[in-house]
């Protein structure tokens, strides 16, 4: 008998929590002890009152660990729900980078006219540095960074994929 192997998708969870210590430890133990691999992660208060956190998680695999992940999440306390934004269907995700080019002359100036055309913007310059903050998808990011690289990269932070469905209603 030939078993087929599924291919890993990557499926953007938003997961609406309590705001209390310790969710988030329990959601990324809960990924880790089952072997689910977290790719990026960003949670923040979504409530006026400051009760009800957000938590953007992005992760692989086939459909049926998808549909495990959602369903091991939903049971733990104080999870009010987990949306599967990339089954929901059309959304809007985004990250932000910071990213750190060192250089002069012709890298100096390559590396400016590449920020232009990614429309990343100067926030932090030196005679010998720049400081570039640049948002869009991830792979937009990812050939930013890439194209940096070859001009002086020194570092780069990253938020995370923040992301959220489109129209007029609310998970």
């Amino acid at each position: 008998m030939h078993i087929r192997e599924e291919a890993a998708e990557r499926h953007t969870l938003s997961v609406t929590v309590d705001n209390e210590a310790g969710i988030l430890a329990r959601i990324a133990g809960m990924f880790s002890s089952r072997g689910y691999n977290i790719e990026s992660l960003t949670v923040a208060d979504v409530t006026e009152d400051e009760s009800v956190s957000r938590i953007t998680i992005v992760t692989s695999g086939p459909q049926h660990v998808i549909e495990q992940i959602i369903a091991q999440t939903e049971r733990l306390v104080p999870v009010h729900g987990v949306t599967d934004l990339t089954a929901l269907g059309p959304h809007v995700e985004r990250e932000l980078a910071l990213v750190k080019v060192a250089g002069k002359g012709d890298h100096r100036i390559e590396a400016m006219r590449l920020a232009e055309v990614y429309r990343a913007r100067v926030i932090d310059a030196t005679t010998s540095s720049f400081v570039f903050e640049v948002t869009g998808g991830s792979e937009k990011i990812d050939t930013f960074v890439a194209l940096m690289r070859e001009v002086g990269l020194v570092e780069v932070a990253r938020t995370g994929v923040v992301a959220i469905a489109r129209g007029k209603d609310a998970l």
